[in-house]
């Protein structure tokens, strides 16, 4: 027997007053047009049969009703299957998508969600069900309903017609929110790709313009189709889809040659033999403020979902000199969609040829340890699974006592820090310094005065463990990479000065 409740969630506004999901008709790009693709907005005519009618509702007090109509957020219904799992679990689910929904500009009306086996093939929360939930539509005066979950195509045209509004699931708002967020020429085209894979399998017939078929040179109705079916012998669902596919291969083209780029800056890196630390975590979980508490990178921070899309790297010294890099990285959420993964490979391999994993975890969120597991789920899809990995939870200042005395026992080996008051900063620092990999190579040469161009190599790429002034110049013994021990073989010490450098540290 199933069992359904519904939890209301509180209302919410981002207060940018603009709509992220409306209603458009769905474009689908030429093979030239330069357009950002949105993702599939399901237009149907009974949807206008439950449009309000302004002027009429006692809400509006302060504003004229042409403002109400051009500030109003996308009012959403909030629908999720419980299948497995708490039930607080669940609840956290619905409330991480309604946050979400807030971030791609909507307010939150209600949430609903039912306890089942698995989703139902058709509907995803069964028949029955579907009339509560239109009738929850029609009483709250919601646009869209969002699902917690990937519909399959069916399941959305069912919702909708059913419904009557916009049906809207997870993954498609997940991408609605990279639309927004993604800056860069790279950023860009990996969210449209990302939003036309997912597209393209749900090109189903919305209405009659992509449903209509048209015949070959047939006569009467048979294959031919009827009169004025006939004609050049293609669907409008079939130049639509090849439309997109051409669209797809050319931003797999550019996509592969920015990575180009970003391969070539990565092996100037490495041939300098620069350690790379990569921060990851989920998304809100503070990556940002700590990548600008740690090197001053300026990057933009803001209390809300996948604010940052796009990789910054910036570089940073230890306590001995030496340089390393801090890479910040998009954020990961549970179910993170796999057209993201897929899109967004090349930038993730910034975490994957890291040398160091730092797993940010927000202290302050009701339930840490399922972050933590959906974020190395992302990081062994990407293959940095097997990485050094150094927990940090961070906003410990927000974060209850009682909580983090848990979390400690849980974690014993993670470090506790505060990006917003700088609490705990330091003790990050070494602990990133304390697990950087070593130089290979142990070297002691003797380096002439007019060389400090190369002391100074030492002390940014090496490991400088001690130093002494002789005659003859320099004397250094260092641990370096092979590359860095390869240019000091001319400049090899001898027996005789390992010797004296032994005499005048016993002095």
């Amino acid at each position: 027997m199933l069992n359904t409740y519904a939890k209301p969630l509180a209302d919410g506004q981002n207060g940018q007053g603009r709509l992220s999901l409306r209603d458009q008709e769905t474009y689908v790009p030429f093979e030239d047009d330069e357009l950002d693709t949105t993702t599939g907005e399901f237009e149907l005519s009974e949807r206008q049969a439950l449009r309000r009618v302004p002027g009429l509702s006692t809400e509006l007090t302060d504003i004229t009703e042409v403002e109400y109509r051009q500030l109003r957020l996308e009012r959403v219904v909030l629908v999720g299957v419980w299948t497995e799992g708490t039930q607080d679990d669940a609840e956290n689910s619905l409330t991480e998508l309604a946050a979400l929904a807030e971030t791609a500009g909507s307010q939150v009306l209600e949430g609903l969600i039912q306890r089942r086996n698995r989703p139902d093939p058709a509907t995803y929360i069964g028949r029955g069900k579907v009339d509560d939930l239109g009738s929850m539509v029609l009483s709250t005066g919601a646009d869209t309903v969002i699902c917690d979950g990937e519909l399959s195509p069916s399941q959305l045209r069912n919702l909708e017609q059913r419904t009557k509004v916009k049906v809207v699931d997870r993954t498609a708002l997940i991408l609605d929110i990279f639309a927004q967020h993604a800056k860069s020429k790279e950023g860009k085209a990996q969210v449209e790709l990302a939003q036309l894979e997912y597209l393209l399998p749900r090109l189903r017939g919305w209405g009659e313009t992509l449903s209509r078929q048209t015949g070959g040179s047939g006569r009467g109705g048979g294959a031919g189709g009827g009169v004025g079916l006939r004609g050049p012998g293609e669907t409008k669902l079939e130049t639509d889809r090849r439309r997109i596919r051409t669209r797809i291969a050319r931003l797999r083209r550019e996509i592969k040659g920015m990575k180009t780029v970003r391969q070539t800056k990565r092996s100037r890196r490495t041939r300098n033999a620069v350690p790379a630390v990569a921060i990851a975590g989920y998304t809100n979980a503070g990556k940002s403020s700590l990548l600008n508490r740690l090197t001053g990178a300026g990057v933009l921070v803001e209390n809300a979902l996948f604010a940052t899309l796009d990789p910054t790297t910036r570089k940073a010294t230890t306590a001995d000199g030496r340089l390393y890099t801090l890479s910040d990285t998009v954020g990961f959420v549970r179910h993170l969609p796999h057209q993201i993964v897929e899109a967004f490979r090349s930038t993730l391999e910034e975490v994957a040829e890291a040398d160091l994993v730092v797993h940010v975890v927000d202290g302050t969120h009701p339930d840490p340890e399922e972050q933590v597991r959906a974020v190395h789920e992302v990081l062994a899809e990407v293959g940095a699974d097997r990485l050094p990995e150094l927990l940090v939870v961070n906003k410990t200042d927000a974060a209850d006592e009682e909580t983090l005395l848990r979390l400690k026992r849980l974690w014993p080996e993670a470090v506790f820090v505060s990006a917003h008051s700088g609490r705990g900063i330091d003790g990050l620092r070494e602990a990133i310094e304390q697990r950087l990999p070593r130089p290979a190579v142990e070297v002691r040469a003797v380096l002439p005065y007019d060389r400090g161009d190369l002391v100074a190599r030492l002390h940014r790429q090496g490991e400088v463990l001690s130093t002494s002034h002789l005659p003859e110049g320099t004397l250094v013994h260092v641990r370096v990479g092979e590359a860095l021990a390869a240019e000091l073989a001319p400049f090899r010490a001898g027996d005789r000065l390992v010797d004296q450098e032994r005499v005048g540290a016993g002095r």
